[in-house]
C-alpha cells in the first residue's frame, strides 16, 4: 500500500499511478478539463490568457491539456502552441507531423535488422565451451 500527500491539497490518500493527485482534487481538475473544453467549443476565436481567465484555470494547465492531446484547438483558431523541436506553430501534441515523422524514421533506423542478426550469430561463436575429460586421455 503506498500513501501520499495530493500535491494540490495535502490530504493524505491511496497513491496507485499517475500523477500524485487525490481522488477529490482529481475530480475538481476534470470538472475544470470540461468547463475549459465547452469554452473553447463555443469561443474558437480566443486566445489562452483568455481562455484562462474567463475558465478560471492557468495558462499552465491549459498547454498541458494540450500537449496531453486532451485539448485540440481549430485550424482557424487564434491558439497555438509550439513544437519541441523546431518550433513550428502545432494545434495539438509536442511535435509537429514533420518532426514526428524524422523522430520515427530514425527509431526504426536504430532497429537494423541485420546488425542484430550478426549480433546472435557472434554471441553463439563466442559461447563457452566444456571438454569431455574422458577425451583428454
Amino acid at each position: 500500500m503506498n500513501v501520499r500527500n495530493c500535491v494540490k491539497c495535502g490530504k493524505i490518500f491511496n497513491y496507485i499511478t499517475g500523477v500524485p493527485i487525490c481522488p477529490a482534487c482529481k475530480s475538481n481538475l476534470e470538472d475544470q478539463f470540461q468547463v475549459t473544453k465547452k469554452y473553447i467549443r463555443d469561443n474558437p476565436s480566443a486566445n489562452i490568457s483568455q481562455v484562462a481567465d474567463d475558465c478560471d484555470v492557468s495558462m499552465k494547465l491549459i498547454h498541458q491539456w494540450v500537449r496531453e492531446e486532451r485539448l485540440i484547438f481549430a485550424e482557424g483558431s487564434a491558439i497555438g502552441i509550439e513544437c519541441e523541436l523546431c518550433g513550428k506553430t502545432i494545434r495539438t501534441g509536442r511535435y509537429c507531423d514533420q518532426c514526428k515523422h524524422d523522430i520515427q524514421h530514425n527509431l526504426n533506423g536504430a532497429y537494423d535488422k541485420e546488425k542484430i542478426e550478426k549480433l546472435k550469430a557472434d554471441k553463439v561463436k563466442n559461447k563457452m565451451r566444456y571438454l569431455n575429460k574422458d577425451s583428454l586421455r
